[in-house]
């Protein structure tokens, strides 16, 4: 069965695209100058992204380990190097989905060690000539890098072997993550020289890259970047033991799509995103994608494949047909069985043999007719494990040899020379089954070669004496550890550690009927022709355009140091609430509400109550005669009588609104009238199951709601049952009058009607009622609850519930969508914001005091005067009235003698309108000596 997380994956059937390798003319080299010399380099952080293109030609920047390249010292007597593509390269092969008009680069190293002073040539000319960026790594650092780091820490925690002892993989060598690092930056200053940020797509390829992304999107915030890992990614249980797990996390988050071969690696992804980084995700219309600081990193879910036009090249050589020739008579008369593996510990070779011992044990009569080649290529990697795996290999095939050989007859051949690509395709062809019994591998291309080779071609047919019209088979034999193995679903799959399982797998291949092969065969041939390496690379392309799209719109800016630098993205509309613009429109008020949430909010998710800070802040908010402070919160009366009973003047709403007190020296009383409360005996009886299998989670029961709470469970387990019990939970209370919802680690029952709006909607009305319209609101929240909060507040702004000049401050926490315009990151921000809200209320109290008692006096007699002088000497007045650190009345002449009234803002508006259209104009106003001066 295809593994796929797209549902726009289903479009993309039919024959893969092929484009032809035609070089092009490189355009340019170094458009952005600079290098990213230093790990903390903040200045460099928000430069890129907004410079100018040069070229509108799409264009895809490949990041691998190694080059696609081979190299040569040449042997004509001439120093110098031969270069040419390596067509084995998968990153060559991926060029061919990404379409003619795509202009490809590929950043990477050589495999051969360059002299340092001949790189700078060697440089020149694969850019010339291939379009190739060397990075050049010093020999010691890149043995550290990709021999230590690489093989000795991430290669076996990813394929699930811990460091339980110096032998397994060896202990975390900081030295080896440093240098790491190194080359990742060594890896962004290739990429820098010839990137235009806004333009080109950037793909970086595995695990030896895995914090390149960070480098990049520090240098370019905008920058369209993909990755892929093509290894396993392990559970969150095997993953957390690396001590650089947040690094690698936060790093491979920097990038705007992450691709996988399976669903099993990115769901361990996911879960460890979960787990270590409090980052949750969310499925949308067949798209996977994490939230992380208001950019969306889209997950990307598919097996890459095989360079179908590459196999089917090799099948047509000459070369191919005589081996397929020669192995046919030398094997003549017996079954041959194929292993493909590299030697190391994790592609089960010991256990295939193993397992094919035990089949010629327990059937006797196979003895003689089949027989095991296993191709053994030469390790990657080097050390003590891939010594002591050859050792064992050796001697397993030695004694298998001896117990049932035979003259002329080898049960095992083992093949540990090189052999030429046609050589292994020719033993593709003569096998009639494949065994892959890897414990862990990323993906094995080794199954989709083999059903493309046993389809063969009419001269191999002809070679083999079959007929070429005839149906063709295949069995393959595949471990379930794999990252092919969900792609193919008429495999034999096994658990290779079970020799017993393996080698009735291994009989049953060979025991199938003919047409039952035929069937596996057709249905393996038709997913791997279509989904090739072309296929595969189209799709991810297509994919990182659609996690881009947005980029243009969003602004953008870089923060944290280091490795945990990351970008925040926000729509236009949704920002930052800075303390000096609040605070500015705070002092230019006199009539204010604030409502604020408690848990989340005034106090972190975890504290079990506010600290002595919090309600300090809100002792001097509420000892301002303007202001009107309200908690509301989801938490029970008693305890926010019990945690702000020391706040005079503080109103409080319980339980969502349920229960309310407009201040201290009031009773709580309830908002909505319930009649009854029998709905409970339904629902406490369904949350009490859940919480019994759920460790950690428990019930909170309020007077008019009931709350499961998982906030100390599992967070994953927790987050599954959560929504077991909504639906359990609105399934049986349908009829009810109640709702039910979840919140921030909740599932809450209440009744109907009940919410945090209605206590928003009241407490303005009720400031109506009393002609106190107010012109500056302030609203945080942190969850689904306060969003109807934010919507009652922004609704008021279009009626007569505020001021017309009120400024509305409807402030969510965190980066999330709302219907708030402001956020906050968390309760430290919103604190301190507090503070200078509280703050400004002790400076202007003190200015008042201070400040001498002044005394307006405005002489108007009938002169004229135009529209313009009058403007401008009330708007004198008003900024003067504005200005809180004066305490002033206004004097008013004319014939009559003058008449002092007092001054507040009521009177200022009628004012402003009635001396602009009396007959008596208002002359312009001088402010230093507070009197209107004469025509």
């Amino acid at each position: 069965m295809v593994s796929r997380s797209y549902s726009n994956l289903l479009d993309l059937t039919g024959d893969s695209p092929t484009f032809s390798r035609r070089g092009k003319k490189l355009s340019r080299v170094a458009t952005v100058a600079g290098v990213l010399s230093e790990l903390d380099d903040e200045n460099r952080s928000n430069v890129g992204s907004d410079a100018p293109s040069s070229i509108s030609q799409e264009r895809m920047i490949i990041v691998g380990n190694q080059l696609p390249l081979r190299a040569h010292r040449r042997s004509d007597g001439e120093t110098g190097w031969n270069f040419s593509w390596d067509e084995d390269s998968l990153l060559l092969q991926l060029k061919d989905g990404l379409g003619e008009d795509v202009e490809v680069i590929y950043v990477g190293c050589l495999k051969e060690e360059i002299e340092p002073s001949e790189q700078e040539d060697v440089a020149q000319t694969l850019l010339e000539t291939f379009k190739c960026v060397p990075a050049f790594i010093p020999p010691e650092l890149f043995t550290k890098f990709y021999h230590g780091f690489c093989k000795q820490h991430l290669w076996p925690l990813f394929h699930y072997m811990l460091p339980l002892s110096p032998d397994l993989g060896g202990r975390f060598d900081r030295s080896l993550w440093q240098a790491y690092v190194s080359v990742n930056k060594i890896f962004a200053d290739k990429v820098m020289e010839v990137i235009t940020p806004e333009d080109d797509f950037v793909w970086v390829h595995d695990y030896h890259l895995m914090v390149l992304p960070t480098f990049l999107r520090k240098r370019f915030n905008r920058v369209k970047l993909g990755f892929f890992l093509h290894s396993p990614f392990p559970s969150s249980e095997i993953y957390r033991t690396l001590p650089v797990r947040n690094e690698l996390l936060r790093a491979l988050l920097n990038s705007d799509l992450i691709g996988f071969h399976t669903f099993d690696y990115a769901r361990h992804f996911l879960s460890c995103c979960s787990r270590m980084l409090g980052v949750s995700y969310q499925s949308k219309r067949g798209y996977i994608g994490l939230e992380y600081y208001g950019r969306t990193v889209s997950i990307k879910i598919l097996p890459v494949g095989i360079h179908m036009g590459q196999l089917r090249s090799v099948l047509d050589l000459p070369e191919t047909e005589a081996k397929v020739a020669e192995l046919q008579n030398k094997f003549n008369g017996r079954t041959v069985l194929l292993g493909v593996d590299d030697m190391d510990i994790f592609k089960g070779i010991s256990l295939k043999l193993l397992a094919f011992e035990q089949l010629l044990t327990q059937h006797p009569d196979k003895r003689g007719k089949i027989m095991l080649i296993q191709i053994a290529n030469p390790a990657r990697g080097r050390g003590k494990d891939v010594q002591e795996i050859q050792s064992e290999t050796y001697a397993t095939v030695n004694r298998i040899n001896q117990l049932f050989g035979r003259p002329g007859y080898d049960p095992v051949v083992l093949i540990d020379n090189p052999l030429h690509f046609y050589e292994r395709i020719a033993y593709y062809v003569i096998a009639e089954c494949c065994l892959v019994t890897a414990v862990r591998d990323g993906m094995n291309l080794i199954p989709y070669e083999y059903v493309v080779c046993r389809h063969g071609t009419d001269k191999l047919d002809e070679t083999m004496g079959l007929n070429p019209s005839a149906p063709k088979k295949s069995m393959l034999v595949v471990s379930e550890f794999i990252g092919c193995s969900p792609s193919l679903s008429g495999a034999i799959r096994v658990n290779p550690w079970n020799i017993d399982a393996v080698a009735e797998a291994m009989y049953s291949a060979l025991i199938i009927p003919d047409l039952e092969k035929q069937m596996r065969h057709d249905k393996h041939y038709k997913y791997v022709s279509s989904h090739d390496v072309a296929y595969w690379a189209h799709s991810f392309l297509l994919d990182l355009e659609r996690a881009c799209r947005d980029h243009v719109r969003r602004r953008c800016w870089g923060i944290g140091f280091g490795l945990g630098f990351r970008v925040i993205a926000l729509d236009p509309s949704f920002r930052k609430l800075t303390v000096e613009h609040i605070v500015s429109a705070y002092k230019r008020t006199k009539s204010r509400a604030i409502l604020l949430d408690s848990d989340g909010t005034l106090q972190s998710a975890v504290d079990t109550s506010p600290n002595a800070e919090a309600i300090g802040i809100l002792n001097k908010l509420c000892r301002d005669s303007k202001n009107v402070v309200f908690i509301v919160s989801g938490k029970n009366k008693e305890d926010l009588t019990r945690w702000f009973s020391s706040c005079e003047n503080l109103g409080m709403a319980a339980e969502h609104g349920y229960f309310v007190r407009p201040n201290d020296n009031t009773d709580w009383e309830t908002c909505v009238a319930v009649q009854d409360f029998y709905w409970k005996q339904i629902a406490e009886p369904v949350m009490q199951l859940y919480t019994e299998t759920t460790d950690g989670s428990f019930i909170e029961t309020k007077q008019s709601a009931l709350v499961w709470n998982y906030q100390l469970a599992d967070r994953d387990f927790g987050s599954c049952q959560a929504k077991e019990l909504l639906d359990h939970l609105e399934s049986v209370l349908t009829n009810e009058p109640v709702s039910v919802k979840s919140g921030q680690h909740i599932v809450e029952v209440k009744p109907q009607g009940v919410n945090k709006g209605l206590v928003a909607a009241q407490l303005l009305e009720t400031m109506r009622q009393k002609e106190v319209l107010p012109d500056f609101v302030l609203c945080i929240g942190d969850d689904r609850s306060d969003e109807d909060m934010f919507e009652v507040i922004m609704q008021a702004m279009a009626n007569e519930s505020l001021s017309p000049v009120a400024e509305v401050f409807a402030c969510t926490v965190g980066q999330k969508p709302s219907k708030a315009k402001y956020y906050l990151e968390d309760t430290s921000e919103i604190i301190r914001m507090l503070q200078g809200l509280a703050d400004a209320s002790e400076q202007l109290a003190k200015n008042v005091t201070q400040s001498p008692h002044r005394v307006i006096e405005y002489r108007a007699r009938p002169l004229a005067s135009s529209s313009k002088t009058s403007a401008e000497a009330w708007n004198c007045l008003g900024k003067l009235y504005a200005n809180a650190s004066s305490s002033f009345t206004l004097s008013m002449t004319n014939s009559e003698p003058s008449v002092v009234l007092p001054m507040n803002l009521h009177l200022l508006m009628h004012l402003s309108c009635s001396l602009v259209s009396s007959t008596m104009p208002l002359m312009a106003l001088d402010l230093s000596s507070g009197k209107l001066l004469q025509q």
